[in-house]
């Protein structure tokens, strides 16, 4: 899955999204997304990267517990077919939810 791919998947989502973070003063109310690839997990022969596997982090951002939002981005996720692992945590500081959703990717 190339990052125009990925652009186009959070399009189906239709709620602002942003790479890592929105601009300082920019960030729309939410709910929003932020993504980001934080890290890979390459499988190697030979010396070289034999194939790619990129890890995608999506973080929901929500005011208040919005099941209908993590259901829409779930279901552009399995129309992906993306298996995903899903954690929830309460931003006390930020008054906000975050709902992470992470998964591999591959070329």
């Amino acid at each position: 899955m190339t990052h125009s791919e990925i652009i186009e998947m959070f399009k189906k989502i239709a709620i602002p999204f942003a790479y890592d973070h929105f601009a300082e003063g920019e960030s729309p109310d939410p709910p929003f997304i932020c993504f980001l690839y934080p890290s890979s997990d390459n499988f190697g022969a030979d010396n070289a990267v034999y194939f790619e596997r990129t890890n995608l982090t999506i973080e929901l951002y929500t005011d208040i517990k919005d099941p209908d939002t993590e259901a829409a981005v779930e279901a552009v996720l399995s129309e992906n077919d993306i298996f995903y692992d899903k954690t929830e945590i309460w931003i006390e500081t930020e008054k906000l939810y975050e709902v992470v959703y992470q998964f591999q990717i591959s070329d």
